[in-house]
């Protein structure tokens, strides 16, 4: 399975990624005023940063709004921002038609029933280790990590593992 995981992300050029379990542990914690505070793994951050300067372009789609997923992107540099948005897969057709890529060249990291409908018919959809089993089920994988606990850092060096960038990325810090 894992030769054809390689086969899929060689030609990704978009990596696509939920907040809420996968950059996140998907536990939701709420301050008495109302606000919302998330916790992400730094390993997700410095592999995103990686994909990114490899030249795969990334974007998020989460189905919740919060001021702390937009900070984090920036942060990252993430490219693509889309919150608040459930109905994914007409997102992505907005993106791809806007980026002129093709499903064939996106890969997508989800946890969740809504996740599915993209991860579905993108090039390469991926799973969580800690997501619903229906969704793990019917992904072309799934990573060993769970969400928020590694599991994007896992997902950004398989494509750069396929594109042949991660070694470079890797050595630079020799």
């Amino acid at each position: 399975m894992h030769e054809q995981l390689l086969q899929r992300a060689r030609d990704i050029r978009l990596a696509i990624f939920d907040v809420d379990g996968v950059l996140t542990d998907g536990r939701l914690y709420f301050l008495t005023d109302g606000s919302e505070f998330k916790t992400f793994n730094t390993l997700d951050g410095h592999g995103i940063k990686m994909l990114i300067n490899s030249g795969v372009r990334t974007a998020i789609i989460s189905g919740r709004k919060t001021p702390v997923v937009e900070r984090r992107a920036q942060n990252l540099g993430i490219q693509h921002l889309y919150q608040g948005r459930e109905d994914k897969l007409v997102v992505l057709d907005e993106l791809l038609a806007e980026l002129r890529l093709n499903y064939s060249e996106v890969a997508y990291l989800g946890d969740d029933l809504p996740d599915l409908p993209v991860i579905r018919r993108v090039g390469l959809g991926m799973a969580v280790a800690s997501a619903d089993a229906f969704v793990r089920e019917h992904a072309h994988g799934v990573t060993q990590a769970r969400g928020g606990e590694g599991a994007a850092r896992e997902f950004c060096e398989l494509i750069m593992r396929a594109q042949g960038t991660l070694a470079a990325a890797q050595t630079a810090y020799l």
